[in-house]
């Protein structure tokens, strides 16, 4: 689990909480289902207008991802990068055959299996960034999908308030439903708010981390394998692997490494 979403979600959760009673009110006054209904149903299903029942039913497996610690392998991926172009240098290519199963990384191996089979290198480059290309599609239009309800959360909130004014107005003659009608508006508004800003946006942020991760471990796996391929030094190959790496993975592969 991701230690930061969780203490941020809880933490930010008890900030909000604490600064009700701390400006004199309770939870229950913030609480109202008609408010409910308009702000998170309302949007969800203004959203579903524009995608399918699976997708959006989807989503909500993505929103969990925000709260995972996702782990691409990229230290491992590099080792097994460099013991893959030794062994290639002292034993040819056709010898890393043999090894392709091993690995555990579905992308590299099918990089690796055209290496194998001599396939051009502009090809096995341009099959690979495709398929990279596809990956970041998908992922943006989850994102796009976060980002749209973050944008209409507030804009039914504000639907709410205004709904809850031509109420209001409409029965000025009653005094003693002004108060209620109109903290009913402002609640709604302060939902969509809440969902957007709280919630939805931050979630959305994550995630595109996420994304930014993986897709840099799948373009270090594309230059690893164009230079196996190409037959580069395992010391020059270190060098462009270390390139997409942090300094204290970079350390570390050195370690387990070392350039003579």
């Amino acid at each position: 689990m991701d230690l930061a979403s969780i203490i941020g979600l809880a933490a930010g959760m008890f900030c909000i909480v604490a600064s009700m009673y701390a400006s004199g009110g309770v939870v229950t006054t913030y609480l109202d289902a008609a408010s409910a209904l308009m702000t998170i149903g309302g949007s969800f299903f203004a959203l579903m207008l524009n995608y399918s029942i699976k997708e959006m039913l989807g989503m909500f497996n993505i929103l969990g991802r925000a709260f995972k610690v996702p782990d691409f392998g990229e230290m491992k991926i590099a080792e097994s990068l460099l013991s893959l172009s030794e062994r290639a240098r002292r034993e040819g290519i056709l010898s890393l055959e043999e090894e392709i199963e091993s690995v555990d990384s579905a992308f590299m191996k099918r990089g690796l299996r055209m290496v194998v089979d001599s396939t051009d290198p502009e090809v096995i480059k341009s099959i690979l960034e495709t398929e990279l290309s596809q990956m970041n599609e998908r992922h943006g239009r989850w994102l796009k999908m976060i980002d749209q309800w973050a944008k209409l959360a507030p804009g039914m909130g504000m639907l709410g308030t205004v709904q809850g004014l031509i109420a209001m107005m409409k029965n000025l003659e009653d005094k003693s439903r002004i108060g209620p009608n109109m903290a009913v508006a402002l609640i709604t508004t302060y939902y969509g708010a809440m969902m957007a800003n709280f919630l939805l946006t931050p979630m959305m942020g994550k995630l595109a981390n996420h994304d930014a991760a993986e897709t840099k471990v799948r373009e270090m796996v594309i230059e690893g394998v164009l230079s196996i391929q190409q037959g580069d030094n395992p010391h020059i190959l270190q060098m462009k692997l270390s390139s997409y790496l942090s300094p204290e993975s970079q350390k570390k592969l050195e370690e387990l490494h070392p350039q003579s």
